[in-house]
């Protein structure tokens, strides 16, 4: 059987569902057609055909966008594939409808809502449009967390007949081991994702700066790329010695292996894997109480819910787990590894995948 996978970017594509593609090469061919990047030639080794689709990601031109028909039409046309699953906004949209039109059996997976959906208003109107008409045919529909499943059946962008809800993508519990719990002299709090408002950095910066002026002994380690107008930010919390910025980087486990906290305040999101790979390591986590974060944490049990937006709470939570001994933060961490264990293990989540689609 011929499977064309559809997605936006070649990192999400590797480092959340490398295992559910090795899965499929077993007994089947599979294409992948998004933009070149440098996680292809890994895909490709795997034994991935790749195709080249150029995708704007951030891009909200919908006539621009829509040429992107014209792209999957043409790439489903050489492949002729037996099914089509699709990642993300743009791929489900748009390689939704073409599957639609040419009657191919297609699989959808919703990662998250995005802007789109939080801003409401026109925007949130034509998107849901879009949705219904991409997503009627579609053989099944894929969800992270139940609010965003909730939504879409509420909104009658799909049946619940349709949908599946999965654990989100799942931990890879080998390579994310329980790592030992460190001894540092001051407690490291981690950040690892795009610095963006989204994520609320904002609100973690701020959290920050308090603590520090208020004489905690604390620092913040943050990984991933920004967006332009925090590179100032970044360089004068560096200099002022409480932050350091590491950029991207491809393996993060040594940064969460050091750190004494994970943190990740973000406005929304499908399944934040940054939080499950973080408790997995065996460390207490602080997250936004929403959707796709609250779903890692057991709170006060394996780390602290935090109101998103809010840099007061924010600030709280994080004074709280400063102030914890290093043994309550250390069970705290194994506490989440449990929790990953039971309820986020990568394999399971995967075979439950593959017994939808196939």
């Amino acid at each position: 059987m011929k499977v064309l996978i559809l997605a936006n970017n070649d990192v999400g594509l590797y480092r959340f569902r490398k295992e559910l593609i090795e899965e499929l090469l077993k007994d089947n061919q599979v294409y992948i057609s998004l933009p070149y990047g440098r996680l292809i030639e890994p895909l490709k080794e795997l034994g991935c055909t790749f195709i080249e689709t150029k995708i704007d990601r951030r891009g909200t031109n919908p006539l621009k966008d829509s040429k992107l028909i014209f792209e999957y039409t043409s790439v489903i046309s050489k492949v002729k594939p037996d099914l089509v699953i699709t990642y993300t906004i743009k791929p489900n949209i748009y390689g939704g409808f073409v599957c639609r039109m040419k009657r191919i059996p297609y699989a959808v997976n919703i990662t998250g809502l995005g802007t789109a959906f939080e801003t409401g208003g026109a925007l949130t109107k034509f998107v849901t449009c879009m949705y219904k008409a991409a997503l009627r045919k579609a053989r099944v529909v894929f969800f992270e967390n139940s609010a965003n499943q909730k939504i879409f059946i509420d909104n009658r962008i799909v049946v619940k007949e349709q949908t599946k809800l999965l654990n989100g993508a799942g931990v890879n519990l080998e390579h994310f081991s329980y790592q030992e719990y460190p001894n540092n002299e001051v407690v490291k709090f981690l950040f690892i994702g795009r610095v963006m408002k989204e994520k609320g950095i904002d609100e973690l910066f701020l959290a920050m700066k308090r603590l520090i002026s208020e004489g905690f002994s604390c620092f913040l380690d943050v990984v991933g790329p920004y967006e332009e107008n925090y590179k100032d930010k970044l360089t004068d919390y560096m200099q002022e010695g409480w932050l350091k910025y590491h950029g991207y980087e491809e393996d993060v486990r040594p940064y969460i292996r050091d750190c004494d906290c994970f943190v990740l305040p973000s406005y929304h999101e499908g399944m934040a894997n940054t939080n499950l790979e973080s408790a997995a390591s065996g460390r207490p986590i602080i997250t936004s109480n929403i959707p796709g974060c609250k779903e890692a944490v057991i709170d006060c049990v394996s780390g602290f819910l935090c109101e998103k937006k809010n840099a007061e709470d924010l600030y709280d939570k994080m004074k709280k787990m400063i102030e914890l001994s290093v043994e309550d933060r250390m069970k705290m961490g194994k506490a989440g590894r449990r929790h990953m264990e039971v309820n986020f293990d990568k394999k399971n989540v995967v075979n439950e995948t593959i017994m939808k689609l196939l």
